[in-house]
């Protein structure tokens, strides 16, 4: 055997270096039996020959394709091996792994527009879902003043995955429960109430459609049902005095868990 690493092959490093292929992969193909150097040095050195450089160059094309090394030595050491049908058959696997990413880009464009748009309809369809009075402007208007809180990106990642079928359950569901309160109301449940307390915990699962809801931040958002003049509208329509009732119910609830509703901050 020669002493000189050039002289009648290449080593491992130079084989790297020429094929693009890290020295841990020939290490790695020569144990295996895949892709062996015919020749070594007295010293010990692994140099390939030019044969055995074309069949490294063979694995490297079939490594590029995807196909296995079990099936690489198959096509390369088995006369009788299907080379068109293990082809055909990476082919298919391959075309798979494109819907998918096609399928994964898709989900991404829509993820990112949510971020940005928050609901993923048309002016027509809010309108449908949420009625005539609702403005479209204001998913806009709550995207700048809200856009890089937790709350707009939770709300974000349930929206990407909505459309107008399950926004339209989710309206129904929170109509729904807007005339169980009023009910329960017009009933004379009182604040502090079990029923009353079970009817807060119920508001923070329906309300959970658009982002997590804590106990805190039900005792801000119940706050601003009474103040805000479009949020007392809404209310005060499913039943007059509705927004200061529910208020009253939540802050109860609040106290019972330790939270004194005149101190509770959005957290």
């Amino acid at each position: 055997m020669p002493d000189d690493p050039d002289a009648d092959g290449l080593t491992v490093g130079q084989v790297s270096t020429r094929l693009g292929v890290t020295v841990r992969a020939l290490h790695h193909w020569d144990e295996i039996g895949l892709a062996r150097p015919s020749l070594r040095t007295t010293a010990g050195y692994r140099l390939y020959t030019a044969g055995d450089l074309e069949r490294l160059h063979r694995v490297v094309v079939y490594r590029e394709l995807g196909l296995g090394l079990d099936t690489i030595a198959a096509v390369l050491d088995d006369a009788t091996a299907d080379v068109p049908g293990a082809l055909r058959a990476q082919q298919a696997q391959v075309a798979e792994r494109i819907e998918r990413l096609k399928q994964l880009s898709a989900g991404l464009d829509r993820m990112i527009e949510a971020h940005e748009r928050g609901l993923l309809l048309t002016a027509e369809q809010q309108a449908a879902i949420f009625g005539t009075e609702w403005n479209p402007d204001w998913t806009a208007q709550a995207r700048q003043r809200y856009g890089d809180t937790p709350q707009w990106q939770q709300y974000a990642e349930r929206s990407a995955s909505r459309g107008p079928e399950e926004w339209q359950a989710v309206t129904d569901e929170v109509a729904a429960f807007d005339r169980v309160l009023a009910d329960a109301m017009d009933a004379g449940v009182t604040p502090g109430s079990p029923e009353a307390n079970r009817l807060v915990e119920r508001h923070r699962e329906v309300f959970a459609s658009y982002f997590p809801l804590t106990r805190q931040m039900q005792v801000c958002l119940a706050r601003r049902y009474e103040a805000d003049p479009g949020f007392a509208a809404h209310y005060d329509g499913v039943r007059p005095g509705l927004a200061s009732w529910f208020r009253r119910i939540v802050d109860a609830g609040a106290r019972a868990h330790g939270i004194d509703p005149d101190t509770a901050t959005w957290q």
